[in-house]
């Protein structure tokens, strides 16, 4: 195994945990010992054709214990995505800085520039060992049970609807908020967590995986208001029409794309402005009565929200960074991958680690099953068992409900 130095960078979307990685590895290479210097790329792979690290060797444990517990990514983040000549560059600096392993932190994308980076290395009889630790709030990595990053996420929508559909309980209507997840609904339906009572929102839950037809919805929403006089409704960003394009597509003629060809959903109210004014202008109540409609999109928060962190995420955020550098002690003949989790069998919550090829990860995403997801509209006791363990426990709250009978 030749020894050389070691770049750890991060990419895509910023989660609460993404540091407790670059902490773990951070940590297991200092403790192992087979790497020389540890640099921080600033800003994925374009810090390193930049040239912009951050000497990690040195740095006191105390320090990093805050960064692990600190939202978003530390060393900055990157859309970008390398082709050939980008891949030259970055050999280039690697050749410069005598770097042997690359630890890329990140989800579909990143996982992807780790295989081009690496397939492009073997081409060219680069000495490099390339590593992608997962991480994603949509938790749509092909192979891994789950993804750090999700759980933590997931716990802040499911938190955000409890208060949520409180508010709504005290001056009831209608509320669509919609949550992040281009082609995958776990985030959304991690939402249904909120419910403790019978009446309890949301009422109406959609997921991507579901084509969703206009007439549907409100026959939807009309169900659910005429018999409670209020509904709650949560709907994933990427929610699509039965044509198959995205409804926030359908609303907006000029879409930004990023350099992997994905759309810019988040950021944007149109979605939840398009289905208020949808259900305020064809829903018509008893007696003409005007209808109390409001609607937000939850946002960048989601993925960085500080103090609302599944202790079970920042654990297993923690242990990926760790197994990747050990993996790379181990690794032979340029061998990287993937750090996957997998659920073990049994009736309590465990997860198993082993290293998947990067091809079997990368680009393509993962959907929610479809025992996940009942009637179109909700979600089933199969999801909430395997969404239970990562979210963790959630308080308890009470309702005056409680006294009737």
């Amino acid at each position: 195994m030749s020894k050389g130095n070691a770049v750890i960078g991060q990419s895509g979307g910023p989660t609460s945990v993404i540091n407790q990685s670059l902490v773990g590895v951070v940590q297991e290479l200092r403790k192992l010992g087979h790497v020389d210097q540890i640099l921080g790329a600033r800003h994925g792979v374009r810090g390193i054709v930049e040239d912009k690290y951050i000497k990690l060797n040195n740095a006191p444990d105390e320090l990093l214990e805050r960064i692990a517990a600190t939202p978003a990514a530390a060393l900055g983040s990157s859309r970008d995505k390398p082709d050939q000549v980008y891949c030259e560059k970055i050999f280039a600096n690697f050749a410069k800085n005598n770097v042997r392993y690359f630890f890329y932190i990140g989800g579909n994308d990143s996982a992807d520039t780790a295989r081009i980076v690496s397939e492009l290395a073997q081409q060219a009889k680069h000495d490099l060992t390339v590593f992608h630790i997962p991480k994603t709030i949509d938790n749509d990595l092909r192979v891994h049970d789950h993804t750090p990053g999700y759980g933590s996420a997931a716990r802040y929508v499911a938190f955000a609807t409890i208060g949520d559909d409180y508010d709504n309980k005290s001056l009831p209507g209608i509320k669509v908020n919609i949550i992040m997840g281009r082609n995958a609904g776990f985030l959304t339906a991690a939402t249904a967590l909120a419910r403790k009572y019978e009446t309890d929102g949301p009422h109406l839950i959609y997921v991507p995986e579901i084509p969703l037809a206009a007439d549907h919805f409100l026959a939807d929403v009309d169900r659910v208001y005429s018999k409670l006089g209020r509904c709650i409704v949560s709907m994933s960003e990427g929610a699509s029409a039965p044509d198959g394009k995205t409804w926030s597509e359908k609303l907006n003629e000029k879409v930004e794309a990023d350099m992997h060809g994905n759309i810019q959903l988040s950021g944007t109210g149109a979605l939840g402005d398009f289905m208020s004014d949808f259900i305020k202008k064809n829903l018509k109540t008893a007696g003409g009565k005007k209808l109390r409609v409001r609607a937000d999109t939850f946002g960048y928060p989601q993925r960085s929200f500080f103090g609302c962190v599944s202790e079970t995420d920042a654990i297993e955020a923690r242990t990926v960074g760790r197994k990747a550098a050990q993996y790379c002690s181990k690794s032979e003949n340029n061998t990287g991958g993937s750090i996957c989790m997998t659920r073990a069998a049994g009736s309590v919550y465990a997860v198993e680690y082993h290293l998947e090829p990067l091809q079997n990860v990368a680009r393509l995403t993962k959907h929610m099953p479809a025992e996940f997801i009942q009637n179109g509209n909700d979600v089933t006791k199969a999801f909430i068992d395997y969404v239970t363990p990562l979210v963790g426990s959630i308080p308890n709250r009470g309702s005056l409900e409680e006294l009737k009978g």
